[in-house]
């Protein structure tokens, strides 16, 4: 689709429309491009696709081959494509309707500048490329880690707190900063309607654990021994922080994405989040360990001293996350969006433990 070739701005409407509902007056399908289709966001977000008859036509763009049909994915058509590269990305977006921007590089073996380079330069590379083939919307999945860890966070954030940057962890710095230069891109090109969606940490069958956190030559030990959430083969005792936290299940983020996608209430940003707010004894005993609990304030002040250390190695820098855990209202996406999820956090969190070995 060229951009004088452009869908109406009021294509599929612009109140919140469930999931199940028709998608409008002799609508065509939609073509959707995703980047990063099969990390944990997309296998929440293609399946839904899959099944969604208001979506004609998906394409996905990775850096390493793969074959869709092998995971049904019918609709979908393989690109491969780096998001650092803005040329392939012209190339794989041609036709798009929306395009969806879930690659991000979180933690792993590569360097600074070269996770920079994806993240924050691919990131825009991904929305120039999706204004110029003509798309109608770009949705991109930021995440609660954009209000950053400050002090005077509320104790419930919602969407009129304003995004900052973290002091140490360079995901949560990059997190706010991309969402700044995206609005600023949206006021270039008002023509496309942007969509940032923060959830909490997002769980599930295809959660990818902490496989890519070891470095250098532990990778491969990391990628066999995290390779998903496990529970413990015996119960442990284990000292840890009345914090609280979020979680968020991959197909309620999918679901999310997918009201997005087909413009079911205005642009902007929304708070995700299953319902019901968990402590880290409540996570340590779903993992089969016996928690004992301790003060939150104790804990609080060691991760904020030991966030302050200088020097921290990329890992370590996600102590700076428990250090003012952040806890979001999800009122806006309900009301606006046409959202809800179908899972609590604790639900979440027992799905992405359960023993699928038999299946």
């Amino acid at each position: 689709m060229s951009p004088t070739k452009r869908r109406g701005a009021g294509a599929l409407g612009s109140g919140p429309r469930g999931l199940d509902e028709p998608a409008g007056d002799a609508q065509r399908p939609l073509t959707v491009a995703v980047t990063g289709p099969t990390g944990t966001f997309g296998s929440g977000l293609v399946p839904l696709l899959q099944d969604d008859d208001r979506i004609g036509r998906v394409i996905g763009i990775a850096r390493r081959p793969f074959d869709p049909a092998e995971r049904g994915w019918t609709k979908m058509e393989y690109r491969q494509g780096d998001v650092r590269d803005p040329e392939a990305l012209r190339t794989a977006f041609d036709g798009a309707d929306v395009v969806v921007h879930l690659a991000f590089m979180i933690t792993g073996n590569a360097s600074r500048e070269t996770t920079r380079s994806i993240n924050v330069d691919g990131t825009l590379n991904v929305f120039g490329a999706a204004a110029t083939v003509g798309a109608d919307r770009f949705v991109y999945a930021s995440s609660v880690a954009a209000y950053g860890f400050h002090a005077d966070n509320p104790e419930r954030i919602d969407e009129e707190w304003p995004t900052r940057p973290a002091a140490r962890l360079f995901y949560a710095q990059e997190k706010a900063e991309l969402e700044e230069l995206l609005a600023d891109q949206a006021r270039r090109h008002p023509e496309i309607a942007l969509f940032l969606l923060r959830p909490p940490v997002v769980l599930g069958p295809h959660a990818v654990g902490g496989k890519d956190v070891l470095p250098g030559p532990l990778a491969p030990l990391g990628r066999m021994l995290f390779r998903r959430p496990r529970r413990l083969p015996v119960p442990v005792p284990l000292f840890v922080p009345e914090l609280p936290m979020q979680f968020i299940h991959e197909e309620d983020v999918g679901r999310a994405l997918v009201q997005c996608i087909l413009g079911a209430g205005p642009p902007g940003a929304y708070n995700i989040a299953g319902d019901g707010i968990l402590t880290a004894a409540d996570v340590a005993r779903e993992f089969g360990a016996l928690p004992i609990p301790l003060p939150a304030a104790p804990a609080l002040a060691a991760a904020r001293a030991l966030s302050r250390l200088p020097f921290l190695p990329p890992v370590a820098e996600w102590v700076e996350a428990a250090s003012r855990p952040a806890i979001m209202d999800t009122t806006k996406a309900r009301d606006k969006l046409g959202w809800k999820p179908r899972y609590s956090g604790l639900e979440a969190l027992r799905d992405t433990l359960a023993d699928r070995r038999a299946t």
